[in-house]
């Protein structure tokens, strides 16, 4: 249990202000655990009827080590309004896991978001999740141009002064954003006009329409900002208001060091201040310093950063923060990834051996977390993968839309450090709930880890008043091999959870009360998918005439695809970690057909089934267990009884069923506790095929079609490794050739995948993400060619 320990005056005073803020914040830090998924899609476009494969890493928020405390992830795809139009969940173990959804030919030619995350992130900003837009198109449907394409061009400019605060008198640095509205920076010439239409500044962007410029505001004047692009077309802003007293940060990078530059107007000549920085919640680094003559500098090593974004946080005497900067540290060395084939063109049919190499500097890196996809790119494929790095370092911890962030990682780009502080000023880090970290409470959370299994829940209230039940016993089951019982009750606002374990695939939840004391309530299932959404935007939809005949092929080979894959690759395999059920061994295990079949079901038991006595009180059956621990004890209230592993209330009818549709009855003989419930004995029987076999459940038993977590499927790729293979007329109409989501380097950091070529001929890219066990991510592309074989 993650444990939250209080910081008080106290401990405030035991140990200094400035060790005191510092574990604050690191005890926060255990509270509210930072986790991160990242998600590698096979491709970047899709046509409906296809398949998307996905990897879905999770790392600590923190040190991006494999982070393993949810056990089920969610994933969903939303078109342009945010409406889900698909959704699913899938099991996470020991930082990763995957999955895959078919695209049905109800979703319409578009862009959509793909979004994934924990029940534990729902706590934090959506803004936070893992998001990526993927194309889909539809070519059994004519495609029309958006509405937002015919939308007029409009502009949005907003300003950022450093630190958070203008100041009258004060020098600041003004970061600023222009966007169109698609959220993608424009170029575009600035000026700061003051009341009397004076220009006092002006600016312009350095990369994706991000830049900053120096500015003394004076008090009483109210500014605002003209902006004109490439067209000449002006536009109109406000600029943000002027305070007369406050503080001001600025932030000087002096090569080894950086300088914290503070200025305040105040009253008194001085004033003790606290600077605090972290990166992540991690390596917290706390200074303080009076504040003279209204001013102070604090300067903080550069070597004392970790890599990534940093927060710079300046506090008051009583631990209010008054501005707030981002800085962002290059890493020193990261994740290396080589990928390579034995020669650059292949025909078709033919083998493809791909060797993986993983290294750290100089070093190789052992059981790097790998991932691998090779698709054929034609003239409708143009995006580039996202970079695994740059996620977790940059635009994981930003809120809001980051352009291109490859842009910043690559060395080879000039002026990409003056451009990343230029986002660090633009993009605020909100994590961090400053009211919470130094609260006299801990904080609170509506969503908890799924830390042992999926959380199924909702709320009972009363089928008349619909006012919710109160510490009513609930019973979950499915019609299932092994039998699952949940149990649990109703809280005092008839909330209702239950945590389920091993719930896999499509399922008929059924929910009931103990129908012998109440059957008035009615359960009202809560979706788990999360109901906000950020606010990023995606990209607008276009299509291209030249792109019909591919698409026109495309289209065919991927119905033809379809036709051919083997029936064993369409349909998952149910992971079956323990066949037993969930009461565990039995004390005592009938199969029916070892015995004389009898006619009814008062025969089969009172004839061989030693363990539990049938009797008849007013007409009505009841069972009563002999305790197998407790010499001559027979219970006399009725046990549990299942049929394939959901309670049956009334005896009489499970006396009434055709015994011949029983495989087996088993027993446990002795007093049974399952969560909160205790049960004088289990009588379970279990029909041939699982499925109830026609039993008529209690009217007032719901049942609710529910979907599991997704069975994983294989991915299908043809071996040509015999000449009649080779030979075969069967078509092979790939165009994705490999996805192969679960790949872990050697002890030499290599990994090797062996795959064949298809019968399409075209270029291929090989998309590698990985990750290592330090934390260090990296992506790799390349591409090689398959010519079709003349025979």
């Amino acid at each position: 249990m993650i444990q939250f320990l209080l910081l008080t005056a106290p401990i405030f005073a035991q140990f200094g202000p400035e060790t005191a803020i510092k574990n604050g914040l690191e005890r926060y830090g255990k509270v509210a655990v930072q986790e991160k998924i990242f998600v590698h899609l096979d491709r970047p476009l899709y046509l409906v009827g296809e398949t998307l494969w996905f990897k879905a890493y999770q790392r600590d928020g923190t040190s991006h080590k494999a982070l393993d405390l949810s056990k089920v992830g969610y994933l969903e795809i939303l078109d342009r309004q945010n409406t889900p139009m698909l959704q699913t969940k899938f099991a996470l173990q020991e930082g990763h896991g995957n999955g895959s959804l078919v695209l049905p030919s109800t979703l319409g030619s578009g862009v959509y978001t793909v979004r994934c995350y924990s029940n534990w992130m729902k706590n934090f900003d959506p803004g936070y999740f893992f998001e990526t837009s993927i194309t889909i198109l539809n070519p059994f449907v004519p495609f029309e141009p958006h509405p937002v394409a015919e939308s007029p061009i409009a502009y949005d400019l907003q300003f950022f002064p450093e630190g958070g605060h203008l100041v009258a008198g004060l020098e600041s640095t003004v970061a600023f954003r222009a966007t169109d509205t698609q959220g993608s920076g424009i170029a575009f010439t600035g000026q700061l006009i003051d009341e009397q239409q004076n220009v006092v500044a002006d600016f312009r962007p350095s990369q994706f329409g991000i830049g900053a410029f120096r500015f003394t505001p004076q008090l009483g004047v109210a500014y605002s900002a003209i902006l004109t692009d490439a067209n000449g077309e002006r536009s109109q802003f406000t600029f943000p208001t002027v305070e007369s007293k406050g503080v001001v940060m600025h932030l000087k990078d002096k090569g080894e060091t950086l300088e914290v530059e503070v200025s305040k107007h105040i009253e008194t000549a001085t004033e003790k201040l606290y600077l605090m920085v972290h990166t992540r919640h991690g390596n917290v680094q706390v200074q303080s310093m009076e504040l003279t003559n209204r001013n102070a500098t604090f300067v903080i090593p550069k070597g004392s950063l970790n890599e990534g974004i940093s927060q710079i946080t300046l506090l008051d005497g009583y631990r209010k923060p008054l501005c707030e900067r981002l800085y962002f540290t290059f890493p020193k060395s990261g994740l290396s990834l080589e990928a390579k084939v034995g020669k650059g063109t292949y025909g078709s049919r033919e083998k493809i051996n791909l060797d993986l190499a993983a290294s750290l500097g100089n070093e190789p890196m052992a059981q790097a977390d790998l991932s691998v996809a090779i698709y054929l790119t034609d003239s409708i494929q143009t995006e580039d993968p996202m970079d695994f790095a740059a996620y977790l370092l940059l635009t994981s911890d930003l809120h809001g839309q980051v352009e291109n962030p490859s842009f910043y990682f690559d060395p080879n780009n000039e002026g990409r450090s003056q451009a990343i502080d230029y986002l660090m000023l633009t993009h605020g880090w909100r994590r961090l709930d400053w009211g919470q970290v130094f609260a006299a409470l801990p904080p609170k959370f509506d969503f908890l880890p799924e830390y042992q299994g999926h959380f199924i829940e909702g709320k009972l209230v009363d089928r008349t008043t619909g006012s919710p039940a109160l510490q009513k016993d609930l019973y979950l089951a499915a019609p299932d091999f092994p039998a699952r019982l949940y149990t649990t009750y109703s809280a005092e606002d008839g909330a209702v959870r239950f945590e389920v374990k091993d719930f896999w695939g499509p399922k008929e939840l059924t929910i009931q009360t103990d129908l012998r004391k109440d059957s008035t309530y009615r359960f009202e299932l809560e979706s788990p998918f999360a109901k906000n959404v950020s606010a990023k935007k995606l990209p607008l939809f276009s299509f291209d005439e030249a792109w019909e005949q591919t698409l026109l092929n495309r289209s065919i080979n991927m119905q033809a695809r379809n036709a051919y894959m083997p029936a064993s690759y369409r349909q998952g395999k149910v992971p079956q970690p323990d066949t037993l059920a969930f009461f565990g061994r039995p004390d005592e295990r009938y199969i029916l057909d070892d015995y004389t079949r009898f006619p009814t079901m008062e025969e089969v038991l009172r004839e061989y089934v030693r363990g539990v006595l049938v009797r008849k009180r007013q007409k009505s059956f009841h069972f009563k267990m002999v305790d197998a621990l407790v010499p001559d004890a027979i219970y006399d209230s009725d046990p549990l009884v299942l049929l394939d592993g959901i309670p049956i209330s009334s005896i009489d009818k499970i006396m009434a069923f055709d015994p011949l549709k029983i495989k087996k009855v088993e027993l446990m003989n002795a007093k049974y506790f399952l969560g909160t419930m205790a049960f004088t004995g289990i009588v379970s029987f279990s029909t041939y095929n699982h499925d109830l076999s026609g039993f008529e459940l209690d009217p007032n038993v719901q049942v609710i079609p529910y979907e599991g977590l997704q069975v994983a499927k294989e991915f299908y790729m043809p071996r040509y490794d015999t000449p009649a293979a080779v030979a075969s007329r069967v078509p092979d109409l790939r165009n994705l050739l490999l996805w192969a989501p679960n790949i872990t380097s050697d002890a030499q950091g290599t990994a090797s995948v062996p795959l064949y070529s298809s019968d399409q001929p075209g270029k291929y890219r090989v998309v590698v993400q990985g990750v290592g066990p330090d934390g260090h991510a990296a992506t790799k592309s390349f591409y090689f060619e398959v010519k079709k074989t003349v025979l």
